[in-house]
């Protein structure tokens, strides 16, 4: 299965076409150091994390902390962004490995032909949102207008991400495992709400030295509309 899943996503990433200037698609993936379903979902995201048109953030959760090893990259505020989801969507448990594609896609574990097809189909929408972001040291730039008519209200936010961990696991369900993760989310904060009636100029801190990710969500937890890096 392993195997498979890298062929898969090997091709994959030659074949689809990398479009940097078009808004990059987020793919969200809720996951556990404790979970043993999880580490094909994690390698996984190594191939999303190289991609332009994606932007791939390995968002840790601590509700299986009890079973025998406490995830090192898990922030509580994490699992309950991943309820928020669940409880908008309808869903009435959350689980690992979930991605969520764009704040609206949900799929469980690893499926790189279903990723596939929910990041073509968010690429091929019209944007909602421009969004433009730069950074000077700790100082993040944010600059945005509104393309369409009838968004509502948004909330701007970030969230700083390590590119590379790698964590030893010596208990619970992946013991004796070395896995490395790629874009571990950290920090996620809000920064403003926003009604998109005058384009948006702000300045924001980021948190710490690592790349930092700015997204545009309807609401607090709808449709991601707009998404955009800075290193």
């Amino acid at each position: 299965m392993k195997r498979i899943l890298r062929v898969f996503a090997a091709c994959w990433l030659v074949a689809s076409p990398v479009l940097a200037e078009n808004a990059p698609v987020v793919v969200e993936l809720f996951t556990s150091q404790g979970c043993s379903s999880c580490p094909p979902a994690d390698e996984f995201m190594q191939v999303l994390a190289e991609r332009d048109d994606v932007i791939a953030l390995s968002v840790h959760v601590d509700y299986w902390d009890y079973i025998g090893w406490k995830d090192e990259f898990a922030d509580p505020k994490h699992a309950e962004r991943q309820r928020a989801y669940a409880t908008l969507a309808g869903r009435r448990s959350v689980y690992t490995p979930e991605m969520i594609v764009n704040g609206v896609s949900d799929i469980l574990g690893a499926k790189p032909m279903a990723v596939a097809t929910a990041i073509e189909a968010h690429k091929s929408q019209a944007r909602a949102v421009a969004i433009t972001v730069s950074r000077s040291g700790r100082s993040v730039s944010i600059q945005a207008v509104v393309l369409q008519n009838g968004l509502g209200p948004m909330t701007v936010q970030m969230v700083g991400y390590q590119p590379q961990r790698i964590a030893k696991i010596t208990r619970g369900e992946n013991a004796g495992k070395t896995i490395p993760y790629v874009n571990v989310a950290q920090d996620w904060q809000v920064i403003t709400s926003w009604d998109g009636l005058a384009p948006l100029d702000i300045k924001a801190e980021a948190p710490g030295a690592h790349p930092v990710v700015v997204l545009i969500q309807a609401d607090t937890h709808g449709p991601i509309l707009a998404a955009a890096r800075a290193e």
